[in-house]
């Protein structure tokens, strides 16, 4: 996911920009500063306030906030020695990229309490933020009260008709396309691409778009240009706030998530080691529920901390009773061994034929 976005896409603009930055005079901020980058809109200004503005606020440091546009962005900040960020938020297949590649600094486990993390949310120098959800999305006017509940249903064009979407992007689709071709979700990992791009191929005449963006996503079936489609939770609340015909199931959603790291020579190192390991205790985790629906904290502690409403537990992706139904992403199978670049090829292959 990109969050617009998570992900390993790459803008000539965000790097030209970069290196502008790299070649101006840097600022001379304080110690007790530092940057958060993210990927911008409302998702980051959000993560701001329920994570990063608590947690340095809790520290006594003051916050600066910029926007890049992935991996690579960093990469460049990394190499010149002189990064301008001293967090930044990135997807979980970027994070195990990074850190195969020395990109980051290490986080102080001193600091940090690792109580409700999954084991598979962490490693020695990054650490998961929040959770998001692929889930399946369909038109109510179109299904009624038969909709597709499992991605076997989505894959079953006999029993449910219609125009289908899916994003184009092997992360997320080829873990859908598995669990569609009826592959257990504790068997899905590592990928098997090969049975992936089959299954993709059987449904690819029924597949009416391939989406690059939320918001392409988000507006294919609010307008009802395709039935039925894999969808970030996120992006779909808004289409059903609209009064669309739509809903979803988090029924074998994905649960990912974005996580933290500290750039390479980050000035402010040291901070930022105090504002992670505040971001993820059970008490600023259980913000993500009332600010950001559809979203849901990585501390599974956070629902211990904070009684929440009927409603919020609904809408949180990882409350218990969501996080039961979803089927976890392995991020760090898309961050090693180029699964990421195989699987970008072969998927544009199979759609170009």
């Amino acid at each position: 996911m990109k969050y617009e976005g998570i992900g390993s896409a790459f803008c000539l603009t965000g790097l030209a920009l970069a290196l502008v930055g790299l070649t101006a005079v840097q600022p001379a901020w304080s110690a007790d500063t530092v940057t958060f980058a993210g990927y911008g809109g409302d998702y980051q200004k959000n993560i701001v306030k329920a994570l990063i503005k608590p947690a340095a606020d809790k520290e006594g440091i003051d916050l600066r906030t910029e926007s890049h546009d992935g991996l690579a962005t960093v990469r460049v900040q990394v190499s010149s020695g002189r990064p301008a960020w001293d967090i930044v938020q990135l997807g979980a297949e970027e994070c195990a990229t990074g850190s195969s590649q020395g990109l980051f600094e290490k986080l102080d486990y001193k600091l940090i309490n690792l109580d409700g993390i999954p084991p598979q949310a962490h490693a020695d120098d990054w650490i998961a933020s929040n959770y998001y959800s692929v889930v399946l999305a369909y038109r109510t006017d179109k299904y009624k009260n038969n909709p597709p509940k499992t991605w076997a249903d989505f894959w079953d064009v006999k029993k449910f008709p219609g125009k289908r979407a899916l994003a184009l992007q092997p992360q997320e689709t080829m873990e859908v396309a598995l669990l569609g071709d009826g592959v257990s979700p504790d068997k899905l990992y590592p990928l098997d691409q090969k049975r992936a791009l089959e299954a993709l191929a059987r449904l690819k005449p029924n597949i009416a778009a391939w989406w690059t963006t939320g918001a392409q996503s988000a507006q294919l079936i609010r307008d009802g240009e395709v039935d039925m489609e894999a969808i970030w939770g996120s992006r779909i609340a808004p289409v059903m706030q609209s009064g669309a015909p739509v809903n979803f199931t988090f029924n074998q959603g994905l649960l990912a998530y974005a996580c933290l790291a500290i750039p390479k020579g980050a000035k402010h190192a040291a901070e930022a080691r105090k504002v992670i390991a505040d971001v993820v205790t059970p008490a600023i985790q259980a913000n993500i529920p009332e600010v950001m629906s559809f979203y849901g904290p990585v501390n599974a502690k956070a629902f211990d901390v904070r009684k929440f409403s009927p409603d919020v537990l609904s809408k949180a992706n990882s409350s218990p009773q969501n996080r039961a139904a979803q089927v976890p992403m392995d991020g760090a199978y898309w961050g090693k061994d180029q699964n990421l670049q195989k699987g970008n090829e072969s998927l544009r292959s199979l759609i170009s034929q």
